[in-house]
Formats: structure tokens, sequence, C-alpha cells
């Protein structure tokens, strides 16, 4: 199954306003969507020019709730007149803490729940998915925000959807491999998500809330402890709301010697000039 949701508040609609003034032809255009309880995005890719035409992000300071998620959203489609077009895809991303990652060996279709009942609380009427990782024999158990799903359903039909844990592990999984165990993390407000790959191989993914830099560094050393990585040697790669003068770059660097700020390939895609780092890279996939 796949279905999305999208973070944060930037804009690029200075140069774009609304698809109508733009005379964007929808019928070639894939809408694709992230949504968590910190903020929602969306893009609007042409598939004929493979170019981004249009995106937008809302940020929240405070985490919400799916109600209030939900009405973010239609503000945002109705801001940029979305729900009168008609396109040749819908996407979206799911970003949620109500996830589990499961070897295919271990899993059973029928026991959706029981994957998630330990380190999730469930309610009775939660929709339970997965998605399945390509080649890597892994199983992703989650929760969508069923209101988001329901909402997107009304108003364009069929869609796709997906955990933004997939979409991510698959946008890094096309990075070139190294030789070395590689750990990325993913960073966002108040968020971040660690992966570590060896060459095509997923060795560990997971997602937590941080307050201060201390909290950030630690869950990155801690994974580099637990898997028997060096902070010499080993890379860490830092993307998404980062840059070289952020002062969690700087905490990094103090402890990590080969600490980078990375920026990954998006596929075949053009964006608007300065864009491309502000764009959440899991609209792609």
């Amino acid at each position: 199954m796949l279905v999305r949701m999208v973070i944060g508040h930037h804009s690029m609609t200075e140069k774009i306003t609304n698809t109508e003034e733009k005379g964007i032809n929808t019928s070639y255009k894939k809408l694709s969507i992230q949504i968590s309880l910190n903020g929602l995005s969306f893009c609007i890719l042409d598939t004929i020019i493979n170019k981004v035409v249009l995106w937008d992000a809302v940020s929240l300071k405070i985490e919400s709730t799916p109600y209030l998620i939900l009405k973010e959203l239609k503000a945002l489609l109705n801001k940029h007149k979305l729900l009168d077009q008609k396109f040749s895809e819908v996407v979206v991303v799911h970003k949620n803490n109500l996830f589990s990652i499961v070897p295919k060996t271990l899993f059973d279709e029928k026991e959706l729940a029981n994957y998630l009942k330990f380190n999730t609380k469930l309610l009775a009427n939660d929709h339970i998915v997965y998605d399945e990782l390509e080649n890597q024999d892994m199983v992703c158990v989650y929760v969508p925000f069923t209101n988001i799903n329901n909402y997107v359903f009304d108003n364009f039909g069929e869609f796709e959807f997906r955990h933004s844990s997939t979409a991510l592990l698959h946008t890094l999984l096309h990075q070139k491999p190294s030789s070395k165990p590689v750990c990325y993390v993913h960073v966002a407000e108040r968020e971040m998500e660690l992966v570590v790959l060896n060459q095509k191989k997923v060795m560990l993914y997971n997602q937590f809330n941080y307050r201060t830099k201390e909290d950030f560094l630690y869950y990155i050393l801690f994974a580099f402890e637990q898997l028997n990585l060096d902070t010499e040697n080993n890379k860490l790669k830092l993307f998404g709301k980062i840059e070289e003068d952020n002062e969690l770059f700087k905490i990094c660097y103090t402890y990590i010697k080969k600490v980078s700020v990375f920026l990954p390939k998006h596929t075949s895609y053009t964006f608007e000039e300065g864009t491309e780092e502000s764009i959440d890279l899991t609209l792609f996939n």
C-alpha cells in the first residue's frame, strides 16, 4: 500500500503562486503529500519534463493532532487551489512513530497488531497496514493517519500511500554504496531518522525526538556503539534541515571525524533554483 505526508512552512510560491496562473496541465502531474504531527508539505511533479513545478510546506512549533493536521492540509490545498485539479497520480507519505520494522521471515499478515503493541499505544479502531521494503526481506508495519487517507480519497480518488521509513530507505538504498557501513541522519524540527547501511543492506532504522543538541548526539553515538562503528573511520552523513554552521553539525563534528552534510540524489527531477535542499526527499519516493 502507499500513502504519504509531509512537513515544513517554507514556500516555493514566490515564482509560482498556483497551478492556474502557470497554466499547469495536471493530467501529467503527480501530487505528492507528506504528513506528520509536526507539519506537512506537498509538491507537484511534472512527469513529462521531470521537474518540480510547485512546492509548499507548513511546520508547527508544537506537536499537533490528526484532527488539526487535517485542517492544516485542507488550508494548504485550498491555498493553491489543488482540489479543483486532476492528477495522474497522488501519493501520501505518513511520518509517525506508529511503526515497526519486521524481518520478512517472521512476518505474518494476520499478526499486524502484535508487531506494534509492545512499543505503540493502539486504539481499537486503528487501521494497521504494511509496506514491503524492496530487496530487503523486511516489512514496515504501521498505522497511517486514517482521516488524512479518507480526505485524500474523497477529493482525488484512488491514490498510493506509504510510511516515511519506506520512502527514506528507498532513497538511501539507491545512493552509491560505500565499502564501509555509513550512518545517515535525516534531520527535521525536533525529529531525526537514523539509518545505518552496510553496502545495500539495512543495519538499523529508527526515529527519535530530540530537544537539545546533546540528545541528538546521544542517539547517534549510541547507534555507533551498538553497531561497533568507529567514530574515526565510519562516515556520518547528515541531511534535511541542517548546514555546517548548525549547532547539531558542530557537536557531531566534535566527536565523529568523518561527518558531512549530504544531499541525496532525488532521481532525475529538476528543481527551481535554490529549492532542492529545502524539499523533503521522501516526497519523491
